[in-house]
């Protein structure tokens, strides 16, 4: 179903989707995959610059429509370790546009912007205006946004063991004894997202159905949805199936 916002019928089907959510089956913590920019700038004939903004631009649609349901959490995957590798003149001007968009949202002073991944592999200015966005929203009780930017996940475990390594050295322990008394509560104590619930819900759009390194540690019992529409085309109504879809699974925790 395709119809424009503003239709009567779209708008009445997003009404039933809305209704048909239990609000004891909605998770508290979502990532997603914004997946799809530049191919979207492709079918339009635009630019990669423009795909990228269009995504930009959609993430504070997505942001109430969690407040809507009652989300805690939200993941937004923006840039990739991987991603860093593109050319000069694609990465700058993303690297702009995520900049200006997380800034957007810290001003509207109602979301608490957290910043997840490898910020030493960034650009410095680009490092300090996102702590800025960071700092301005740190005394806001709202929902949490996790920004991940120069994410990968294999490099967050990697980040996470070197942390954990350093603090117990710092406490004076023995390379053996770390060993001896290590666990895996003590990594994920040392994740970009500590202190964090795990993501319920995993969303990818653009179609494709892989995880690329999101969340590697944190997803073991993650609930996944793909859906077909590019990030910039992702509506309201797709992010009410997504819902519906997980409210509608058992969930089984890896049994």
């Amino acid at each position: 179903m395709r119809s424009p916002v503003g239709n009567p019928l779209y708008s009445a089907y997003e009404r039933r989707l809305l209704g048909q959510l239990p609000a004891d089956r909605m998770p508290r913590h979502v990532g997603v995959m914004l997946d799809g920019n530049r191919r979207w700038a492709k079918a339009k004939g635009a630019g990669t610059a423009e795909g990228h903004q269009a995504g930009a631009d959609r993430i504070e649609h997505l942001l109430q429509w969690c407040e809507e349901v009652g989300i805690e959490y939200v993941t937004l995957w923006l840039l990739s370790t991987d991603n860093l590798a593109r050319p000069e003149a694609e990465l700058a001007p993303l690297l702009q546009i995520i900049q200006d968009a997380v800034a957007a949202l810290a001003s509207q002073q109602r979301w608490r912007i957290r910043l997840v991944g490898a910020l030493d592999l960034l650009p410095l200015p680009t490092a300090a205006a996102l702590g800025a966005a960071q700092e301005a929203t740190a005394d806001i009780d709202g929902l949490v946004c996790n920004i991940a930017v120069g994410y990968g996940g294999r490099r967050e475990i990697a980040d996470a063991v070197k942390d954990l390594l350093r603090a117990e050295a710092a406490r004076g322990r023995t390379l053996e004894q770390i060993v001896e008394s290590l666990d895996v509560d003590q990594i994920a104590d040392h994740l970009y997202t500590k202190g964090q619930p795990d993501p319920d819900l995993v969303i990818r759009t653009s179609g494709e159905q892989r995880i690329g390194g999101f969340l590697l540690w944190q997803s073991i019992h993650s609930e996944f949805y793909f859906c077909e529409a590019y990030w910039p085309d992702f509506r309201r109504v797709d992010f009410l199936r997504a819902l519906r879809s997980y409210a509608d699974r058992e969930r089984r925790y890896g049994c």
